[in-house]
């Protein structure tokens, strides 16, 4: 079964999301997309959007090749440190 790919670096005012790539329309160019399955856009809250778009932005292009970043973080544990 094909998913719907969408942009969520690039939200439409109405809420819905434009499709995945960077030249959906002709000569638009949007910044490094994020793409996400749409049913994972829908659950994903908005701070977690922004979380995704922000880091893979910052991972960049090197090299001409997209880079794939991780749509969630893993949480960092407190090992050291806090209330004793």
């Amino acid at each position: 079964m094909d998913q719907k790919w969408v942009d969520i670096g690039a939200p439409k005012k109405d809420g819905k999301y434009q499709p995945c790539g960077r030249k959906s329309a002709k000569g638009s160019k949007r910044k490094y997309p994020k793409c996400v399955p749409l049913a994972k856009a829908t659950r994903m809250s908005s701070s977690q959007k922004a979380s995704a778009v922000r880091r893979k932005r910052a991972a960049g292009n090197p090299g001409g090749k997209p880079t794939n970043v991780s749509t969630f973080t893993k949480r960092k544990k407190m090992s050291m440190g806090g209330l004793v």
